[in-house]
């Protein structure tokens, strides 16, 4: 899974030379929290809409609304940014590698970048959705929560086991501590169950729809 994948491509962006009201007024449009700021073609900065909060009048000040947006058209981009070390990543990389980008750096999106040049951003939500692809959430299936050693050979005999009783599986994913999760596309599963259990392996639950059936 790539960036370039679920990345939201070619993002709304602002100059340094476009003001407070400018960006306020991109953001509130297009419905988003974070403009890339794009000089002469060059990604030279990222302004959230926390940033823009910080620097225009408290909601408690003494002047009118028609004096707040005066302020707000006389102050641009290149007189607020902060200067920073803009931590970008590039489309082929791994969705995982972002999301460990994000994570160490407590930010929530990354420029997408290539050659020198502003392809896309990877936000939080992107990676939300990929995780919610992956486990197939969207989608109807029996889940098999397994238990399983880490050993040679456990998974394919798991995956000999499914087969050979008809099974379907659409998604898999494994997890810290031999946590094996197992989606199938068809609705009854007892067979399956019953001959993983007798091969002594440990099925922690099992789920159509998420209605927890054990």
């Amino acid at each position: 899974m790539l960036v370039r994948d679920y990345m939201t491509p070619d993002p709304v962006t602002i100059t340094p030379q476009n003001n407070i009201a400018d960006a306020f007024a991109l953001l509130r449009e297009n419905k988003i929290r974070r403009l890339p700021v794009v000089d002469k073609g060059k990604l030279v900065g990222i302004m959230t809409d926390r940033d823009l909060r910080e620097v225009s009048p408290s909601p408690a000040t003494s002047l009118s609304i028609f004096e707040i947006n005066y302020l707000l058209s006389k102050m641009t981009i290149d007189k607020v940014i902060k200067k920073q070390k803009l931590i970008t990543i590039k489309p082929d990389a791994y969705l995982e590698e972002a999301a460990l980008l994000m994570r160490e750096h407590n930010i929530g999106a990354l420029p997408v970048v290539e050659n020198d040049k502003l392809v896309g951003i990877i936000t939080e939500s992107n990676i939300f959705d990929a995780f919610i692809e992956i486990m197939g959430l969207h989608e109807p299936g029996t889940r098999l929560n397994l238990k399983v050693e880490d050993k040679p050979g456990t998974l394919a005999k798991i995956m000999d086991t499914i087969f050979k009783h008809g099974g379907d599986v659409s998604h898999l994913a494994v997890f810290h501590g031999g946590v094996l999760v197992v989606q199938l596309r068809n609705e009854e599963a007892g067979k399956i169950v019953d001959d993983l259990v007798k091969q002594g392996l440990t099925v922690k639950s099992v789920s159509w729809r998420g209605r927890e059936s054990n």
